[in-house]
């Protein structure tokens, strides 16, 4: 008889999405204590230097395609995935997507209206309210999190987070390079989506335990399969 899956949540998860959660806080009350003049202010400006032009070709691509994704189009192929999630019987998993990105975006809406911190002069796209923390970022490590807790098996995700950081941190650079976020609102993006993500997944494990079980065949009917197939 085979052992069953397990449910039980890895024990790191939440220890983790507890750090991850707490820095921007305490990076947010610092902001918020002095919005034009934070003490980090001084790298911001010399990030924010180094951003400087020109701004065309290559870079310009992936910033204008990356600044798509974090939008509203982006926002349409997260809720495409959890449609097809749903069609596909992987209740479960689409309900944590659906989750983490509405749980996480009311969550970046909610510290951006109470640090309430101007964005960089001259940004070079269309910005809303508020530049700490940068939900673009956010957005990017939300997603990054997700594939690998629903696409990357999990022998595969070592291999996985290096890319997926990649990523992110290639999210913070277009950021800062279009001028929309200051260095430290890309830093706490990325810390507040992948803490969110994570508690998430703490939540939802034993739900995604089901799905993942659903999804693979018992190794009994998987033996079972050929004997049928020559009787």
């Amino acid at each position: 008889m085979s052992s069953p899956s397990p449910t039980h949540r890895p024990r790191a998860l939440l220890p983790a999405a507890a750090v991850l959660l707490v820095l921007p806080v305490i990076v947010g009350v610092l902001v918020r204590g002095n919005v034009t003049n934070p003490p980090f202010q001084g790298l911001d400006n010399t990030w924010l230097r180094w951003m400087g032009g020109p701004h065309d070709g290559l870079p310009q691509t992936v910033a204008g395609a990356l600044n798509w994704f974090g939008g509203p189009y982006g926002a349409l192929v997260q809720l495409a995935a959890v449609i097809l999630l749903f069609a596909v019987r992987r209740r479960r998993s689409a309900l944590f997507l659906f989750t983490a990105a509405i749980g996480g975006q009311l969550a970046i809406q909610g510290m951006k209206h109470i640090v309430d911190r101007p964005r960089p002069a001259n940004p070079l796209v269309t910005v809303d309210h508020g530049s700490f923390p940068s939900g673009h970022v956010a957005t990017m490590a939300m997603v990054v999190v997700v594939i690998g807790v629903l696409c990357v098996p999990r022998a595969a995700r070592r291999w996985w987070w290096p890319v997926a950081a990649l990523l992110v941190l290639t999210m913070m650079w277009s950021r800062t390079w279009l001028h929309a976020h200051w260095l430290s609102d890309t830093a706490a993006g990325a810390l507040a989506g992948a803490g969110t993500t994570l508690l998430l997944w703490w939540v939802f494990a034993p739900l995604l335990a089901k799905d993942g079980r659903r999804k693979a065949p018992a190794p009994e009917a998987a033996a079972a399969a050929p004997a049928t197939l020559g009787a």
